[in-house]
């Protein structure tokens, strides 16, 4: 007999992979991974909602900001989690991310730009960071957003951060003069609100696409992939298996779907290879 709903329950994340060891999710934009007195308001939280949803603990391995939708693992055990903590800090894991951002991104940059850790004092040494960006797709939309340009740019990014400090994808972008469409900290207040209107969602567009990690139980390489297809507007098919891999009614990342196929886009002759 199915366990009744609580008028409070939060609603089941799809899941892309299960085992003894692991699970991965594909959380929301808008949710946060766990409670945290900076967010008093938010009432979504990863963690909580898969815990309900296997009944049993659940430990995160990594984060992903409020905004930012796609892949995210937690260990089912501390000693995965120990593994897991311990193979991010040391960089072991590939990460892959899909990003919309202003104006005709180059078709290839490596940014390496120290970042001061948000909350750290103005005299603390900034910290290492490195990440790859590859253009994927750019469009042109024959309407002005800004008055000194007849049109408005746009480009689908690849972003591949080999560190992981806090906000990094976004403010590297910004470093380089291409900010998050949708980025109310490090993009832009009136290109943010133009696209929303033509978009019909006001959100990051950021999205965890993929990640290649050493399984915590053996070390062999395991690819965890969020689903969302390339080019966008092709047809989807579920990307993760696994024992207990489940697949939505409908898709988590329609947004991304529908970006797609309403933009002009110019994809780049050389799609991204599939992780």
């Amino acid at each position: 007999m199915p366990a009744p709903v609580l008028p409070n329950a939060l609603p089941a994340l799809p899941v892309l992979w299960r085992d003894d060891h692991l699970v991965a999710v594909y959380k929301p934009a808008g949710w946060l991974v766990h409670r945290t007195g900076l967010d008093a308001g938010e009432t979504r939280f990863v963690v909580q909602a898969v815990r309900d949803q296997l009944g049993q603990r659940v430990y995160p391995a990594h984060r992903l900001d409020k905004g930012t939708c796609g892949v995210l693992v937690l260990a089912l055990h501390p000693e995965a989690a120990s593994r897991l903590g311990q193979a991010f800090a040391e960089h072991r894991v590939h990460k892959r991310y899909l990003a919309l951002v202003r104006g005709w991104a180059p078709e290839a940059a490596d940014v390496d730009h120290a970042l001061r850790p948000d909350d750290a004092p103005a005299d603390a040494p900034p910290q290492p960071a490195q990440t790859r960006f590859t253009r994927l797709a750019r469009c042109d939309w024959p309407e002005v957003s800004d008055p000194r340009f007849a049109s408005t740019r746009a480009s689908l990014v690849l972003a591949e951060p080999h560190t992981g400090r806090r906000h990094q994808i976004r403010r590297h972008l910004k470093h380089i003069a291409h900010p998050i469409i949708g980025d109310a900290t490090h993009g832009k207040g009136p290109l943010n609100r133009w696209w929303a209107e033509r978009l019909g969602l006001q959100r990051l567009w950021l999205h965890a696409w993929a990640l290649t990690l050493p399984h915590p139980a053996d070390g062999r390489p395991l690819v965890l992939h969020s689903g969302l297809p390339w080019p966008l507007n092709a047809r989807a098919q579920q990307a993760c298996t696994g024992a207990g891999a489940e697949a939505p009614t409908e898709a988590p990342w329609a947004a991304w779907q529908h970006l797609g196929g309403l933009l002009p886009w110019q994809w780049s002759a050389t799609p991204p290879a599939r992780p």
